[in-house]
């Protein structure tokens, strides 16, 4: 007992290090941002801009000498850069704090086929992860749950929030479906030569295809007795929930759009994609977006050049398909940071600047449904948006002054930041 009352009072004295920021107050006072080059979010480029934000919504967007409104505050931007707020895709921050205590973890949930399961109650508003994202002008992201064959479904939030309520944007926007492997690799296998293992591979398929069928029997009856996974499936057959195909291998990718198109699945996105290079013929018939996987990472096989995962979203936009980037992999919650890094690179091989900005902005919103509220510096939407002081793409000159979402203020401030400014006070001491 006395062993217990010790822990406590340690953790109640270290409790201003464990709280996160307090979410900015609403909006109360109209703000005209002056001056800066606005990167729209479609593509365009707006030099010595002014955009007026009122009660939350982005009321003007034109050049400074054709301003029309009066404001309560000015903010001069004059040298800096005006961006919509970056979007997080497959993202799972709020989901887990630390890997190694399982209490903490919300993605791993038990069972295959768990459409009924819901992101958006076991996300954490107060993540010391989601805080750190703000900085780099990532202030929306889609949550989504892992693991199994149907996860769940996913949610899309604003990170500056006291509560999952709050946070909310869009919930249950999405159904995850993890399509099975065709092929492996022996562990022991030094040359990782590919084995496809048909059985295994058409039995899972088998699996997956009995559960949607029942699913959609169940839903075209009223049924007496309630089956919370078959109903959790309704809206993924009725259009309201986009269907996220997670794949990456060419059969895989082809198998699984054929798939759902058979059973009516209406909106399909395919995550991941790694190699849709190969099959944007395909893609491009079926008029599939993907949601392409971070160019930080090797290639997936031995001969591939070596820069391919580079050259991904030039290739695929060249083809004429509509991409944003996914921030899974390894540590991805701490490596959501770097989303505007990941764009970056894709416009150091061959995306324009300004695609390579709408990669993250409003292609990610059309992507999630969320492109009426985010995604471009457009009259009538959402005044969430940044200021950087530099290009926000390029990790040595991103740094941000000011960072709005839905008109409020927000703090940049971080438990990094203020360790930080701790650590360069007794340095500067000496």
């Amino acid at each position: 007992m006395k062993n217990y009352i010790c822990t406590l009072l340690v953790l109640l004295s270290c409790n201003k290090g464990f709280t996160q920021q307090t979410p900015a107050a609403d909006q109360n006072k109209s703000i005209l941002i002056i001056g800066a080059t606005a990167h729209v979010g479609d593509g365009s480029l707006i030099e010595n801009s002014a955009l007026g934000i009122r009660t939350g919504k982005i009321v003007e967007m034109t050049t400074s000498d054709l301003v029309k409104n009066q404001y309560d505050k000015t903010i001069n931007a004059k040298g800096q850069h005006l961006y919509p707020g970056f979007i997080a895709v497959n993202a799972t921050v709020g989901m887990v704090e630390i890997d190694a205590v399982r209490p903490t973890n919300d993605l791993n949930e038990i069972g295959e086929y768990l459409p009924h399961i819901r992101t958006i109650i076991a996300y954490n508003a107060e993540s010391k992860v989601v805080e750190s994202l703000r900085p780099n002008g990532i202030l929306s992201a889609q949550v989504v749950p892992t693991r199994g064959v149907i996860s769940g479904s996913s949610s899309i939030v604003q990170l500056d929030a006291w509560n999952w309520e709050d946070a909310a944007i869009i919930t249950d926007e999405g159904l995850h479906i993890n399509w099975p492997q065709a092929y492996t690799t022996s562990r022991r296998s030094r040359t990782a030569e590919l084995k496809y293992n048909q059985k295994s591979y058409e039995d899972k398929i088998k699996s997956l295809d009995q559960f949607i069928s029942e699913s959609f029997a169940y839903n075209q009856t009223q049924s007496k007795t309630k089956h919370l996974p078959f109903a959790a499936m309704k809206n993924s057959f009725t259009g309201i929930q986009t269907v996220y195909l997670h794949a990456d291998g060419q059969r895989e990718i082809v198998d699984g759009i054929q798939f759902l198109k058979e059973h009516q699945v209406k909106k399909i996105v395919l995550v991941g994609g790694k190699e849709a290079h190969l099959i944007t013929d395909f893609l491009k018939e079926h008029d599939i977006p993907i949601i392409v996987s971070r160019p930080h990472r090797l290639p997936t096989q031995e001969d591939q050049d070596i820069k391919l995962p580079f050259k991904m979203a030039k290739i695929l936009m060249d083809a004429g398909l509509t991409i944003t980037i996914d921030v899974s992999g390894r540590m991805e919650r701490m490596n959501t940071r770097n989303l505007p890094f990941y764009a970056g690179t894709f416009a150091a091989y061959g995306v324009p600047k300004e695609k390579a900005v709408q990669l993250i902005t409003l292609n990610a919103a059309k992507i999630l449904g969320v492109a009426d509220r985010l995604g471009s510096l457009t009259v009538g939407k959402d005044a969430t948006l940044f200021l950087s002081s530099g290009d926000a793409l390029d990790m040595r000159t991103n740094q941000l002054t000011h960072a709005f979402i839905n008109g409020k203020n927000i703090s940049l401030e971080t438990h990094q930041t203020e360790l930080w400014k701790r650590y360069m006070e007794k340095y500067s001491r000496k």
